[in-house]
């Protein structure tokens, strides 16, 4: 997992590359664009092949002018591996997603009106798909997936930021009506929030560099601070 990866090259360079990365990954979208356009839409043939320089800029200091790096040292900045703190994420929020997909399943014969329902729906196919990535970005890097059957009891038997206990699961379970739907939306919001909290400690501890991993949490972060609104404003109508 090149876990010296950061004493070797130096955190210099792994901040280089995560202010470079989403210029890089723009002008190289840019340039596709170029070269798609180089053809003839309406004939189907392709015409000249056009061609264009990604243009990277890096930010300077404050203070200092911004510049343009050579194509040597972009060549230089590779992207970062996965690291240990990456891996405990993944696992983390497998586990975290799992117990928020039981909560879901509650709904249907719990809630009563029709936007929980339909809101629960949404939350259970997001964090299904999400788990499908994680579970092959593990596998994809020669890394051990979580026990499908583990998934909503926590990780190593820790529950993670904002998950329920068994105890606190009980209750929904045991809630009906406008009673469920507050408790749920409660719990629920408490779910996702700590899905956020997360996602700041990966931050703090350096990880989350892996561009894949990056682009995951980033996602999960809109999705879920999204649905914090909604549930909030549902949970204002109760």
């Amino acid at each position: 997992m090149r876990e010296g990866y950061t004493r070797a090259m130096g955190m210099g360079k792994l901040k280089s590359w995560r202010l470079l990365l989403p210029l890089v990954v723009a002008a190289l979208a840019t340039a596709a664009v170029v070269r798609f356009t180089g053809s003839d839409a309406d004939s189907g043939e392709a015409g000249p092949a056009a061609t264009a320089t990604p243009n990277v800029v890096q930010a300077g200091a404050p203070g200092d002018a911004s510049r343009t790096p050579s194509e040597d040292e972009l060549a230089e900045i590779e992207p970062p591996s996965h690291t240990k703190a990456d891996v405990e994420f993944v696992w983390g929020m497998i586990h975290h997603h799992a117990q928020g997909i039981e909560m879901t399943g509650y709904v249907p014969d719990r809630s009563v009106g029709r936007d929980l329902p339909l809101l629960a729906k949404r939350t259970e196919i997001s964090q299904e798909s999400e788990i499908e990535l994680m579970e092959r970005w593990l596998q994809d890097r020669g890394e051990e997936a979580p026990d499908a059957g583990e998934h909503a009891h926590g990780h190593g038997g820790e529950l993670m930021p904002g998950m329920l206990t068994a105890s606190e699961l009980g209750e929904l379970k045991a809630a009906s009506g406008r009673a469920f739907n507050r408790r749920f939306l409660r719990f629920m919001i408490r779910h996702h929030q700590g899905a956020l909290a997360m996602i700041w400690q990966l931050r703090r501890a350096n990880g989350g560099m892996e561009p894949e991993l990056d682009k995951l949490a980033r996602e999960i972060e809109a999705d879920q601070s999204i649905e914090i609104a909604r549930m909030r404003r549902l949970l204002a109508r109760l």
